[in-house]
């Protein structure tokens, strides 16, 4: 018999074996799973990093043990795969153990895990050995293969780890260097308030000075609410002109002319909306033809941020299209959040990026139902930009950003971090992808 519970043990040949870590997907905003081995010493530890086989160093030195890539099969049933030949493994290792972890969510979340060993020669099943209480892991030692009076064999074991990969290796002797000291758990995501604008000076400019009447009942007006005496970021001068802040209130959807023709450059649009309509602000041509988004969300009660490329040679137009109450606040990119350190947010927002070349991790819960989209884009002066990064649906990732000055959009359906690292520095168990 070749199915085992947690804690049994079968006898092995010794012959070369495949080993998969199998689960079913889950679809979109399922956590992603990744097959692992360790090889350790009769010490019960690894003896160096090369005795790691993960997603970012998929084959041992010794050839004894390498990580092959996974399949799909039906039923939307996902399979890791990993050769061992115990013929070629170094007789310093006593152990071959075998995990899985879970990134972005945890292994309360996957369904049918389960380990399975087959023949490499004759696909004859070795050992079949299902995990079935799992709960708030996010990484398992599954099992291992061990040395015994000269054989083989393997044992279930079925071990949880709360810290992941890092963790279960940190058992077996092993932390890369970032890892120390450990991180701390990341605070929960919650909705980021729109910044608030700084105190107004007595008297603001008389250029500044407009006031709009939006159709009907629902009036729409715009005063200055005063000049922001500095900067809050080191963003350079021509990236964006400083002018006094306008808010605007109205009720479904309306256009806005504020009458006020700024130097070329970048604008900060905060958006906030009561209810769960969709709403959408675009620039408006001088014949109020639609011409550039601004920002677009579905995000119920949102307060958001997003950006207008100004061309400097016209007023500046907006049309805000939803149902319900809104405000808009017009303000200078001076005022935006600096991307210096570790961010969070929830929806879209815009921060400004100074320093040098830097790597970033992503992480993007979701939306209720954890799905959605999440995506940055790079906005440099002139009005150019491209995109750095994106996803569909909750997880994490990486990329890197170029020398500042920079403006980064992010397009989010639900709550996002941004940490950056120096390049190059991404760590050891970051996915190189």
């Amino acid at each position: 018999m070749t199915e085992i519970v947690k804690g049994g043990n079968l006898p092995l040949s010794g012959e070369p074996m495949r080993v998969a870590v199998v689960r079913r997907s889950g679809g979109p905003g399922a956590p992603e799973v990744d097959a692992a081995a360790l090889l350790v010493d009769s010490g019960g530890k690894v003896r160096g990093r090369g005795d790691l086989v993960f997603y970012n160093q998929p084959e041992h030195a010794g050839s004894g043990v390498r990580l092959v890539g996974s399949a799909q099969g039906e039923g939307g049933v996902v399979a890791d795969w990993l050769e061992i030949d115990p013929g070629r493994v170094e007789p310093s290792v006593e152990r071959i153990v075998v995990a899985a972890s879970c990134d972005g969510g945890t292994f309360g979340e996957v369904a049918d895990l389960y380990l399975r060993a087959v023949s490499a020669a004759t696909g004859e099943q070795l050992v079949l050995y299902a995990v079935g209480d799992a709960t708030t892991e996010t990484a398992i030692l599954l099992g291992e293969f061990y040395r015994r009076n000269g054989g083989w064999k393997f044992r279930a074991v079925g071990q949880g780890y709360a810290s992941g990969l890092p963790g279960l290796a940190a058992d077996f002797g092993f932390s890369a260097p970032d890892d120390q000291p450990a991180p701390q758990p990341p605070a929960p995501l919650r909705p980021a308030p729109v910044p608030a604008p700084a105190p107004p000076t007595p008297v603001p400019p008389p250029h500044a000075v407009a006031k709009v009447e939006g159709p009907g009942a629902s009036a729409a007006s715009a005063a200055p609410s005063g000049v922001y005496p500095g900067s809050r970021n080191a963003l350079p001068d021509g990236i964006g002109p400083d002018f006094p802040h306008l808010e605007y209130m109205g009720r479904g959807k309306e256009d806005i002319d504020t009458g006020l023709t700024l130097p070329r450059g970048f604008l900060v649009v905060d958006v906030m909306k009561k209810g769960d309509a969709y709403v959408e602000v675009v620039t408006l041509t001088i014949r109020k033809r639609r011409w550039r988004s601004v920002m677009s969300s579905r995000i119920e009660n949102l307060r958001g941020v997003g950006l207008v490329y100004n061309d400097g040679h016209s007023p500046l137009r907006l049309r805000v299209d939803t149902r319900g109450q809104w405000m808009i606040r017009i303000r200078p990119v001076s005022t935006l959040r600096a991307f210096d350190g570790p961010v969070e947010g929830f929806g879209p927002d815009v921060l400004a990026h100074v320093g040098d070349e830097v790597d970033v991790r992503y992480r993007y819960q979701g939306d209720e139902d954890k799905e959605g989209y999440f995506g940055v884009s790079i906005h440099r002066r002139g009005g150019q930009w491209e995109y750095a990064f994106s996803r569909r649906d909750r997880g994490r990732g990486s990329g890197s950003l170029p020398r500042g000055p920079r403006l980064l959009v992010i397009e989010a359906d639900g709550g996002w971090s941004m940490e950056p690292r120096p390049p190059g520095s991404g760590g050891f168990w970051s996915r190189r992808r």
